[in-house]
């Protein structure tokens, strides 16, 4: 049986576009969608009176907000298997739990009663942080969102911590019978130009080179695995984070892995996982890899 997908909902608009989206992606792959609203109501709205057979009303409206969010989603596909559930448990941490047996999490960009300056709800980023299974963030322009765009980016970090990434972003190109760009980075230390000025271009040409093998090496076997997707490698100079949000304007999802140290409990997410889910102009996901 397929494990589902999972999505975090609360009646918030950032939560229905992510609903939408999720739908979609649930269709692609044929996995059934879980519709979760966790809240600890009781601990902050108080209990209801002792013998009363009425439900507190706040769980009502709970249960109202993911009945909406169901039939949405019955709505948008008849034949994706949908079902739904209120939890009485803390967000992250009824997610984070919800993610052992989910194929994926989606959460929105932004939850309910957070400030609207707030890029990310704190709910999304302690799930894309903490999550063991992939986290996709539903965010961007109407272009991304809308995946009109036809193409996917996945930002090939250090092998020892992108095989998991490498390998969902094939499967998912496959999925979607579309191209994948695979873009690394690469920066020449200021030191190597500042001590040879009158060789800058052969220091640079030769980090050029690292970043482009780096990229063969670690495509090798999923370009095996995968003949039939459409792979375009690129390198280009300059910080990864600032690269991946400028060419996320022209994809329809970028995938980067982040590590899960064993017994860390902290937000395991660098500069560039912060960067994209608080910027990038389509969803993302973080793939994790365990170390």
């Amino acid at each position: 049986m397929e494990l589902p997908l999972v999505v975090g909902v609360d009646g918030s608009e950032p939560s229905l576009v992510a609903v939408d989206w999720a739908v979609d992606e649930a269709a692609r792959r044929g996995w059934p969608l879980r519709l979760v609203y966790a809240s600890r109501w009781e601990r902050y709205e108080g209990l209801s009176s002792p013998g009363s057979v009425e439900r507190p009303p706040q769980r009502v409206m709970r249960e109202n907000i993911v009945g909406a969010a169901t039939e949405r989603a019955r709505r948008r596909n008849p034949e994706v298997k949908v079902t739904g559930e209120v939890l009485a448990e803390e967000a992250v941490s009824a997610l984070l739990r919800e993610a052992r047996n989910a194929s994926a999490l989606v959460t929105g960009s932004r939850g309910r009663g957070e400030l609207k300056g707030l890029l990310l709800g704190s709910v999304g980023l302690a799930v894309a942080g903490r999550a063991r299974c992939p986290v996709f963030v539903v965010r961007g322009d109407e272009a991304g969102l809308a995946g009109t765009h036809e193409r996917i980016m996945l930002g090939a970090g250090e092998a020892g911590t992108s095989g998991d990434a490498v390998r969902f972003a094939f499967r998912e190109a496959e999925t979607r019978a579309c191209p994948l760009d695979v873009v690394r980075a690469w920066r020449c230390p200021a030191h190597e130009t500042a001590d040879h000025p009158l060789l800058a271009g052969e220091p640079a040409h030769q980090h050029e080179q690292q970043a482009s093998a780096h990229l063969d090496a670690l495509l090798r076997d999923a370009v095996a695995d995968h003949p039939q997707v459409r792979v375009h490698r690129s390198t280009a100079e300059g910080p990864t984070r600032k690269v991946l949000l400028h060419r996320s304007a022209a994809a329809d999802l970028v995938i980067i892995g982040a590590r899960r140290r064993h017994g860390h409990y902290g937000l395991q997410l660098g500069r560039v996982g912060h960067t994209l889910l608080h910027h990038a102009r389509c969803p993302v996901v973080i793939v994790p890899q365990q170390i």
